[in-house]
């Protein structure tokens, strides 16, 4: 049963509006940064490395345990409002379906998406390195399906760009496992310049 609820919680069909999100994505292709099935690759390679495995994830094996404190922490790293807005709507839209499926509600007043992320799997005893796994290839998906849709890449591009990405998340779980309190931290002003021109963009798929 934890490994249905494991695919349940990482499956792009939870309804929390992750689709709608390209997470600068999108401004980097409009900027031409990123152009083709190579550039994408690299492009996500980098902010799954160098962004979401040194901030939201170990923050979220962290809020398995505390939510409040990190969650504010979470909360006051987004650099952007497009960013906070999108892990407050998603946050917002996951802990609305947990309370409309019987198992409470995230005990935060404004919960970020990993908070609520954290607060299901703990609901279903999920293993914390299992929930950060499917957290990690939530995240991976949903920009290869941005990238597919928009660059635009073909299906087998795009599955490429999994295969090759998915292959590192181990190596990537263990190295968030290590970190202290004090190495969380990320450094990406490339994906914050990204994200605050989209919040303008003139013509775009995804919102901001």
């Amino acid at each position: 049963m934890s490994l249905a609820k494991l695919l349940q919680l990482a499956s792009p069909t939870l309804p929390v509006g992750a689709y709608s999100y390209s997470g600068g994505l999108e401004a980097a292709i409009e900027a031409g940064t990123v152009h083709d099935a190579a550039s994408a690759e690299r492009w996500i390679g980098d902010v799954l490395e160098f962004s979401v495995a040194r901030m939201d994830a170990p923050i979220l094996l962290r809020m398995m345990s505390d939510q409040k404190d990190w969650n504010e922490t979470y909360l006051a790293s987004r650099e952007t409002a497009e960013l906070r807005a999108e892990t407050v709507q998603m946050g917002y839209s996951l802990n609305r379906l947990l309370k409309d499926l019987g198992m409470g509600e995230v005990p935060v007043s404004e919960p970020s998406f990993p908070a609520a992320f954290a607060y299901a799997a703990t609901q279903w005893k999920i293993e914390p390195e299992a929930a950060l796994q499917a957290y990690l290839w939530s995240w991976l998906e949903n920009q290869v399906m941005a990238a597919v849709k928009t660059v635009p890449l073909g299906q087998t591009d795009g599955q490429k760009i999994l295969l090759s990405l998915g292959n590192g998340l181990n190596v990537l779980v263990e190295k968030i496992k290590k970190m202290q309190d004090d190495d969380i931290g990320n450094f990406a002003p490339g994906l914050v310049l990204m994200s605050a021109r989209h919040e303008t963009q003139y013509s775009r798929l995804f919102r901001s």
